[in-house]
């Protein structure tokens, strides 16, 4: 592999990899929390597939010599990360395992946001100049139709539900898009990425999210949103305090002994 081509390959590898590893550990903070103990197990369990895909990722970044693939997820600071700023956002007020106040109108805002956003991604991989993306890709995809199925349920029967929900739902749902103006950008290496045919552009992927969800967004009675340009672009490494938290939090105990085969 060239180091023209390389380039970009590690830098949408980065990206890839640490969106599945924020949004799973946010995920991981519902575990005994969620509404009822079905959602607990399945939230759970989609939680655990994707940290698999961030996984997934890692070992690919590790396999062209960036290093071992456990280091990469838990040691790198938040400067060097390039996750979207929505994923590092916390579920809500507290903390977990101690005053946890989270909202879960905002999980599932989030969840079927970031999950749509990652299906129209990854459809695109399939088609990946890189093979092992590609391969990537087509495993992924198996997984994510359920993801998917389980947060448009959710998503569509909050805001058709009673008053009180609806509200809550659109009030999260406002928060939750004002934090996605970087989810399709790929940063500085956007031309570097597509130039490469690793996937397809911003803009291309954008107007395929906003044709995919227009049918939900129809049954629910909201217009499509739309992303805003954004403050911070994590895929430049320019994130909140809340991110070093979280990896602070995800890596303690991996820290406790770096030489451990975990």
């Amino acid at each position: 592999m060239t180091q023209k081509y390389e380039n970009p390959v590690v830098e949408l590898l980065f990206q890839l990899a640490d969106d599945d590893y924020l949004f799973s550990y946010r995920g991981s903070e519902w575990l005994g929390l969620a509404p009822h103990i079905e959602e607990d197990v399945a939230f759970s369990s989609i939680t655990q597939d994707t940290m698999g895909h961030a996984t997934v990722y890692y070992r690919l970044l590790e396999g062209l010599g960036l290093g071992v693939a456990d280091t990469l997820a838990h040691m790198r600071p938040a400067t060097e990360r390039k996750n979207s700023i929505l994923v590092e956002r916390p579920n809500g007020e507290g903390v977990y395992m101690e005053t946890p106040r989270y909202d879960w109108a905002y999980a599932v805002a989030r969840s079927y946001i970031y999950t749509t956003a990652k299906k129209i991604k990854i459809d695109s991989l399939k088609s990946s100049s890189d093979q092992s993306l590609a391969e990537a890709a087509v495993k992924i995809s198996m997984e994510l139709y359920y993801h998917l199925l389980h947060w448009k349920t959710w998503f569509v029967q909050l805001f058709n539900s009673t008053e009180d929900a609806r509200n809550r739902m659109t009030k999260a749902l406002e928060k939750v898009i004002a934090d996605c103006g970087d989810l399709f950008s790929y940063g500085d290496a956007a031309t570097e990425i597509t130039n490469a045919s690793l996937i397809e552009s911003e803009q291309v992927l954008l107007n395929r999210w906003t044709e995919y969800v227009k049918p939900v967004f129809e049954t629910i009675k909201v217009a499509v949103p739309t992303f805003g340009k954004p403050e911070r672009n994590g895929r430049n490494g320019e994130h909140t305090k809340e991110l070093q938290d979280a990896i602070n939090t995800m890596s303690e105990v991996y820290r406790t002994d770096l030489t451990a085969a975990w």
